[in-house]
């Protein structure tokens, strides 16, 4: 019998709304498309095929939402980890266009579902971005301007004062608010999407870890004690694929954030520290993020590790930045801390492809996943129903490998993140 693997011991796992063990693939199946990974990517492109008739298969090495989706902030963060002008500068006018027009999408998708199939996940409206000095606060200005040009109305720049109906913490000297960002319970929303695309017929095989793709018209995918003949494959591993697909795997790093919940907070003094009730990230390199939780926790993470080790002791990295935060929780208790991976890229910005006519992909969200692996479920089932315009504009972009290799990525990057580092600490 294959190893079972669990989710990992975190506040999501802990709270999440009751959801069935899914059996083991064994035996032969056949499918219109197979896709690896029950995550935020893969489960999305299941839900878009399915509801386009489609017999899908999805095949997961643990259970449904255990990696990154299960695991991460919670936050509904738009646009890509490089924003459209970076893009253009990049990679031209054309390019920041397309994916301009759709750096929103992925958000309004989250609601959908949420709303179509009413799913429980403690969905709250208000993205903050929070800037340390006038330098952050500025460029979150020509933030504001730029989203507005690819129609974002949503979006309202907060003053020094103006900052106390936001946070109770005055390290910050002003924020961007975004309406249309927002925070939910990431693993509940893996699971309640799981359940709408098995309602729709779907069928998801967990402990079903992939060995195997062959390629071919139709392909096959091999797990342990099963297979399923396949038509189409979506590859949607990210930071969990290891070396399943080798051309993948090089051009991407799993990289290792920590979270850490606190136990529940009095009403009041929950309210005090976030009046508006939003989440929050901070402007720097190597940001912090926070928000409070459906029963009323602070939810703190942050930090970067390259190369996806573990790190121990994760209160003891994440309980300074909170208490630097909100003193006034010196006495609260630590109840959950965990880690997970996501994948990063070398550009900062996702990798759509095929690896062959018929496998796709999507991978390296690069830290803007909840939003971004959502709007791709839909690029890549419009693919797969024969509408490439938006699937190509993605796939246009270079997907570079890292320098150095696999031998020497991870140490590049972190010379790299601390030269960041200093520079956060600098204000510079």
């Amino acid at each position: 019998m294959s190893q079972t693997v669990e989710h990992t011991g975190s506040y999501y796992a802990y709270s999440a709304n009751p959801s069935p063990q899914r059996p083991a693939l064994r035996g032969s199946l056949r499918a219109d498309v197979c896709v690896i990974g029950a995550g935020y990517t893969g489960i999305s492109t299941a839900l878009h095929l399915a509801e386009a008739g489609f017999k899908v298969v999805v095949l997961e090495a643990a259970r449904v939402g255990w990696g990154a989706s299960g695991r991460n902030g919670g936050q509904i963060v738009n646009s890509y980890s490089r924003d459209i002008d970076v893009i253009e500068a990049r990679h031209g006018a054309d390019a920041a266009r397309k994916l301009g027009a759709m750096a929103f999408e992925g958000g309004k998708i989250i609601r959908e579902r949420i709303a179509k199939y009413d799913i429980q996940c403690d969905l709250k409206d208000g993205n903050v971005f929070a800037a340390f000095t006038q330098k952050q606060l500025d460029e979150l200005i020509a933030k504001k301007a730029l989203w507005e040009r690819y129609g974002h109305t949503g979006l309202k720049l907060v003053d020094k004062a103006g900052m106390k109906d936001i946070v109770s913490s005055d390290q910050y000297v002003g924020a961007l608010l975004d309406t249309w960002g927002g925070h939910i319970h990431p693993l509940n929303l893996a699971l309640g999407e799981a359940a709408a695309f098995e309602s729709l017929g779907g069928q998801i095989f967990e402990q079903s870890a992939v060995v195997e793709v062959l390629k071919g018209q139709p392909a096959t995918v091999k797990t342990a004690q099963g297979e399923v003949v396949a038509d189409t494959v979506v590859v949607a591993g990210n930071a969990y694929l290891g070396n399943l697909i080798p051309q993948l795997a090089e051009k991407t790093l799993p990289c290792g954030t920590q979270v850490v919940t606190t136990e529940r907070l009095d009403p009041a003094l929950a309210k005090s520290l976030l009046p508006g009730d939003n989440c929050v990230e901070d402007c720097n390199f190597l940001l912090d993020y926070y928000r409070l939780t459906g029963d009323n926790r602070l939810l703190y993470g942050g930090g970067t590790v390259y190369g996806a080790r573990d790190p121990g002791e994760i209160e003891r990295l994440i309980r300074p930045k909170m208490l630097k935060t909100f003193p006034q929780l010196e006495n609260v208790k630590i109840e959950f801390g965990w880690t997970g991976n996501f994948s990063l890229t070398l550009s900062r910005l996702p990798q759509v492809g095929r690896v062959d006519s018929n496998i796709y992909y999507s991978q390296g969200c690069s830290g803007h996943g909840v939003t971004y692996t959502h709007l791709a479920g839909r690029i890549i089932s419009e693919a797969i129903r024969g509408q490439r315009e938006r699937f190509d504009a993605f796939a246009s972009l270079p997907h570079y490998p890292f320098p150095g290799g696999r031998l020497f990525r991870v140490p590049m990057l972190t010379m790299g993140a601390w030269w960041y580092e200093m520079r956060d600490r600098l204000g510079v």
